[in-house]
């Protein structure tokens, strides 16, 4: 594995594992014997509702966790693949959550866009969480753009945008869903970059051969 892609797992498995830690120091602190003996019954009702929440914050984070092992230990499957049914596609299965949060989603596919050389799967796996946390930083009115545009013969460039949400932060699992579509496109040996300030996604797709 290269030097750049091995940095670049180590980080995305830093990653999971900070966001591991909190639901665990969670789970600790309220599950300590002394506190859970001197508890009435209705506080101990709340507490397992609470310890619910996170260890089902866990399961994510740890089927998170797998699915980034997985996709670095294997190999992708390339295919010459048209970008527009594509992101069609990607669009189709997040646009009911959009319109019942008022939030508008637009696809801009420039007309000369080449065919991409990918692994589909992981390409559509990557571009539907990114759609799912942009919808996240997201608030009604605002619009999210979908965008394709050829780079060069070589590069197809996909752009998911939305102009008037800035982002201090990403949450935990947040941050483990960003990591995790990093590291689908990343394993094609395609760019991937991500600003908060205005919330932007830039991957650069390999081109197929014409």
């Amino acid at each position: 594995m290269p030097e750049s892609a091995t940095g670049a797992l180590c980080f995305n498995l830093s990653q999971c594992i900070h966001a591991t830690a909190q639901p665990l120091a969670v789970l600790r602190a309220s599950l300590s014997n002394s506190r859970v003996c001197s508890m009435s019954r209705e506080e101990l009702r709340d507490l397992a509702s609470s310890s619910a929440k996170e260890v089902e914050r866990l399961c994510t984070l740890f089927s998170c966790l797998q699915q980034l092992v997985s996709t670095e230990s294997t190999k992708p499957q390339f295919s010459a693949t048209s970008i527009s049914p594509l992101l069609a596609h990607v669009a189709d299965g997040v646009n009911l959550l959009y319109k019942e949060d008022r939030i508008s989603l637009r696809s801009i596919v420039a007309e000369d866009c080449h065919p991409v050389l990918i692994d589909k799967a992981r390409t559509l796996q990557a571009l539907s969480t990114i759609l799912l946390i942009a919808h996240a930083v997201s608030r009604p009115q605002d619009t999210v753009e979908l965008i394709a545009l050829t780079c060069s013969s070589n590069t197809v460039r996909v752009v998911v945008q939305n102009l008037a949400s800035y982002v201090d932060a990403m949450n935990a699992e947040t941050s483990v869903s960003m990591a995790f579509a990093e590291a689908n496109i990343r394993s094609q040996q395609a760019g991937f970059s991500c600003s908060l300030k205005p919330f932007t996604v830039q991957i650069e797709l390999q081109g197929a051969p014409l």
